[in-house]
């Protein structure tokens, strides 16, 4: 798992820094004739190969193996040397380069692992850190970007949110068509006022009957 971890990483990591000697992170290296034969006794071969960049020239490894000694001689050595650290053939395999003081003290420089036989070099924990900072930052800058873009404002009206899709569904709705009322409300009240205003200025007259004489009839009186 923490290999994985190692790859994710190291390609995030490597997409901020600009690839120079000290960072090489964002390179890998890998030689194909060696594939078939890679296993646990011959992958430090394989690493220590002149085109490795991964690989330091001046490390203990090589003076072993230029005066033809076993690997049990680094132990007696002091100075950078490279281990097998982690084997899970044919797959993976972990390297680690480290600082040898004396037998039993060393001190870890940098890890490297091989996956399918292509080199990688695992990036430390404040790499690790940097990059998922980094990448976290860029989420959130997007994020408010994005939300900026639909704020409006206007000084009589504040702030509010425009969308884009909720103005298309609200055209792709059909809209209801409304009842016309045959008058307002301030218009009834007007109406009312002026027929009440009318019936004041000219009120009705009524006809008195006198004493004895008959009512009359109704298709006699005078319609207004």
């Amino acid at each position: 798992m923490t290999c994985y971890c190692c790859i994710c990483a190291k390609y995030f990591y490597s997409s901020f820094l600009p690839l120079t000697p000290d960072n090489l992170l964002g390179i890998s290296w890998v030689d194909s004739a060696w594939i078939p034969i890679l296993n646990s006794g011959s992958v430090l071969d394989y690493f220590s190969e002149r085109s490795n960049p991964f690989y330091d020239r001046t490390c203990n490894n090589e003076m072993v193996k230029m005066q033809r000694l076993t690997l049990d001689h680094l132990n007696q050595m002091v100075g950078v040397e490279y281990i097998l650290l982690h084997a899970q053939e044919p797959i993976l395999f972990i390297i680690r380069k480290q600082q040898r003081q004396s037998p039993t003290q060393v001190i870890p420089l940098a890890d490297y692992y091989i996956i399918a036989g292509v080199i990688y070099q695992a990036p430390d924990l404040g790499s690790v850190v940097n990059s998922r900072v980094l990448t976290a930052v860029h989420g959130i800058q997007s994020a408010f970007e994005e939300a900026m873009s639909y704020c409006r404002y206007h000084p009589s009206k504040g702030y509010w949110w425009h969308f884009k899709d909720q103005e298309e569904r609200d055209k792709a709705k059909p809209k209801a068509k409304k009842k016309e009322e045959p008058s307002s409300i301030f218009q009834r009240h007007r109406v009312d006022s002026l027929l009440l205003d009318l019936r004041n200025k000219f009120p009705p007259k009524f006809v008195q009957q006198k004493q004895g004489e008959k009512p009359i009839p109704g298709k006699n009186l005078i319609k207004f």
